[in-house]
């Protein structure tokens, strides 16, 4: 009896210590790139108001300390966090502690820091007032109020005894609205089934979920690709749109948005449809139409599913209807995935050199 009941704890505790796998439709609830969010900065306390007094020394003069400045709300960076569903939508800093006897000072109200992914756009009253690109990088949402004054600070030659003190101010008050946009070097983009989440799966750790319907992924993975020189790619799965998505159908502009950060874009066309460069044309045409400029950033054209007959029959049609490099592959049965491997780091060859030109320092993963 001891050892099936010890055998039994045992395999409890083991599945408690299992990962537990949330499927794609559940992991949408978890998954939430836009909130709002009132914060408020922590009141300062109040000055002391007391007189030193002791034996043979009854009028020893003021000595109220000044009160605690309150603390702040701060929104920090954190790669470690993905989503914005563990932001609440409200915040409040520490307030500062009163002024004391003998000339103390009270103590500062601590700082409250709000763990934001990596991306996130923090907007107040439709203007942007910070973009948090860079792990670590902080953004003081809400100052915290100044404290008060003690009699002790009002004290001067006129005013041998001075009675007055101040309260501590308020704390700022504001409503932001926080967006988040995944930061990636390259993107996936193309329309539903095209193999973008079979296509990340075959050149990452990551695992989106993967099925024959339209739109089986329904919030952006992102997948990082290793080199033997220790370099990492990070590529964006960017859910799939639909014609009309600049009008914010299907999934619309909500997804639209992560596009915008992708360094080059992996324009992925399914090669065993008829006519394959008509999903080009009209993936280029709804970037375009919701950000100008979008559709010209640097990208090659993945023809997937190369495996299918129909595929190797239509591929040097596509050649021949577009200016851009065509990569025929199978996320499937990895054909050709050497050739996509290393046009990738091409890409971002070229990205890494064109941002240390300009001055600036590329996003490292």
């Amino acid at each position: 009896p001891t050892f099936s009941t010890t055998c039994a704890r045992c395999s409890k505790n083991r599945r408690l210590r299992q990962k537990r796998v949330i499927s794609e439709r559940k992991l949408t609830r978890y998954f939430v790139d836009h909130r709002k969010v009132r914060v408020v900065g922590g009141q300062g306390g109040g000055g002391g108001h007391s007189f030193y007094s002791e034996p043979r020394k009854i009028f020893g003069g003021p000595d109220g300390g000044n009160g605690g400045d309150g603390g702040h709300v701060i929104l920090k960076a954190d790669q470690q966090v993905k989503s914005l569903s563990s932001v609440l939508p409200f915040y409040r800093g520490f307030h500062g502690e009163k002024g004391g006897s003998k000339n103390c000072y009270g103590a500062n109200g601590a700082y409250v820091y709000v763990k934001v992914p990596v991306g996130t756009l923090v907007k107040e009253d439709g203007k942007v007032v910070a973009d948090l690109t860079q792990h670590g990088e902080e953004y003081v949402a809400a100052y915290g109020g100044a404290g008060g004054k003690g009699n002790r600070f009002f004290l001067s030659n006129e005013n041998r005894a001075p009675t007055l003190f101040t309260p501590g101010e308020p704390g700022q008050e504001r409503v932001l609205h926080l967006e988040l946009k995944t930061t990636a070097h390259a993107g996936l983009v193309g329309f539903p089934n095209a193999g973008k989440s079979s296509l990340l799966r075959a050149i990452s750790r990551a695992k989106p979920a993967v099925a024959a319907y339209p739109f089986t992924t329904l919030n952006p993975h992102v997948g990082i690709v290793h080199y033997q020189d220790y370099e990492q790619i990070a590529v964006a799965d960017i859910p799939g749109l639909i014609k009309g998505a600049h009008r914010n159908r299907g999934l619309g502009m909500a997804f639209l948005r992560h596009i915008e950060r992708c360094r080059f874009l992996l324009y992925v066309v399914d090669l065993s449809v008829s006519q394959p460069w008509i999903q080009l044309q009209d993936l280029k045409y709804e970037l375009e139409q919701y950000k100008k400029g979008l559709s010209e950033r640097p990208c090659v054209v993945i023809g997937n599913k190369i495996d299918l007959a129909q595929s190797r029959i239509n591929l040097p049609l596509l050649k021949e209807q577009i200016d851009n490099r065509v990569i025929a592959l199978s996320a499937l049965t990895g054909d050709n995935l050497e050739e996509l491997f290393l046009h990738l780091r091409e890409l971002y060859d070229n990205y890494v050199k064109t941002e240390q030109s300009r001055g600036q320092s590329p996003v490292k993963w």
